[in-house]
């Protein structure tokens, strides 16, 4: 796909979300607080930023850093390391658990981390808090993106917000002519698209189902997807299990998803926006995007240091430019999401933060964001016990059999 054929689908991406992308009253974020029995490991935050060690090793979500090599006009990397002089070596890493594992090893400063990697990395020591006030730009980054449970904890922040959204319901348009206005379209065992239906491919998928019965089974009394007690998890579970039937294929690597439409093996199923820009844009076949009357889960990105980085630097130095106006904004459209940064408004195309609801707080509040499930329940039931992120991996494996 050429540059010029990208900033055309994603303009009418822009103007077309403000229509399609409009979530129901039914849904709704996680709490602002987590569990005051879970204890963070005492790690120290920097006090001060000096010159660039010259180098930088950062995991991110494919997009997220992009040095010219896949479209030769997004380039932010090279110009960073201009201005810094901190080359930058970036790892894509196609899902979360991926992300987790490699930030374990030591190798890397950083990480554009999803709420169901944060509280893991955050508890398990991997990552620092940071200190924001070393973080000019901060100060304009969206506030309902501040001191949320994936990005903070004990008082301090872990990060600073990159970028969010939600995690919409794709379809192939030529094949299916009506846009789907529930969930069941892929939740509903009896699927007239049996066969041709995508999931993801992650443990978090879970509260996706949660989601779904949420709405459709309240007898269970699920409040928030990723705060399952046994009973509420089973079910979910089990919906998964069904449903295993009608799948295509999961897809964990976006370019996974997008060969499953372009070559009809699937015409329906969640998605990132960003791979139906790169569908649509590809113009194999023609896919359209919704949010659904039950809500969908979604992700706010958050840019981590890890605890013992080699180039703390270059990494601070790296989280002020990434969600500086000009770049979060390149950013943004790029991937197809919502800039964390205000001002990138004043940067993007016409239309786009409009689009993608950047201001919107009532909006973004209506988003189940992911967040690492934890046995202290999320939704702040006492005496109750929830279901923790390994029991979600071992339930996963099972589902995929």
């Amino acid at each position: 796909m050429t540059s010029m054929q990208r900033k055309s689908v994603l303009g009418a991406v822009a103007v077309a979300s403000a229509a399609v992308l409009a979530l129901s009253a039914c849904g709704g974020s996680t709490p602002t607080t987590t569990s005051s029995r879970a204890q963070l490991p005492d790690i120290a935050m920097a006090t001060s930023v000096g010159a660039g060690e010259g180098q930088l090793n950062i995991i991110a979500w494919a997009g997220y850093a992009e040095d010219g090599s896949t479209d030769k006009t997004q380039d932010w990397v090279h110009p960073f390391t201009a201005q810094t002089g901190c080359a930058v070596n970036v790892k894509v890493a196609n899902t979360s658990d991926e992300m987790v594992t490699l930030m374990k090893t030591g190798q890397y400063d950083g990480v554009s981390a999803s709420g169901d990697a944060t509280l893991r990395l955050m508890y398990g020591g991997v990552v620092a808090p940071v200190n924001t006030s070393l973080v000019p730009n901060y100060a304009t980054v969206a506030a309902f993106l501040k001191d949320k449970p994936w990005n903070s904890g004990g008082g301090k922040m872990y990060g600073i917000p990159h970028g969010w959204g939600a995690n919409v319901l794709m379809y192939n348009s030529s094949t299916i002519t009506t846009a789907p206005t529930s969930w069941s379209s892929v939740f509903d065992a009896s699927s007239p698209y049996k066969g041709k239906i995508t999931a993801y491919d992650s443990p978090i998928y879970i509260a996706d189902a949660a989601m779904y019965l949420m709405a459709t089974k309240p007898d269970l009394k699920i409040t928030n997807p990723y705060a399952l007690d046994q009973t509420q998890f089973k079910a979910a579970v089990d919906l998964l299990k069904q449903l295993k039937q009608n799948w295509s294929r999961p897809w964990a690597a976006y370019t996974d998803e997008v060969t499953d439409y372009e070559s009809g093996a699937t015409v329906i199923g969640t998605a990132w926006q960003i791979n139906a820009n790169i569908i649509n844009g590809d113009g194999k076949v023609k896919v359209d995007t919704t949010v659904p009357k039950e809500g969908a889960t979604g992700w706010s990105d958050t840019w981590m240091i890890a605890a013992k980085a080699a180039h703390p630097n270059c990494m601070y130095k790296w989280m002020d430019y990434i969600i500086s106006p000009k770049v979060n904004a390149q950013v943004a459209q790029w991937f197809g999401e919502a800039p964390a940064q205000t001002k990138a408004c004043d940067e993007a195309e016409k239309g786009f933060c409009d689009g993608y609801h950047a201001l919107d707080s009532a909006y973004a509040s209506k988003i189940y964001y992911w967040t690492t499930p934890t046995k202290d329940c999320l939704d702040g039931r006492e005496g109750a016990i929830c279901t923790d992120y390994s029991a979600w991996t071992q339930a996963w494996t099972e589902i995929k059999g």
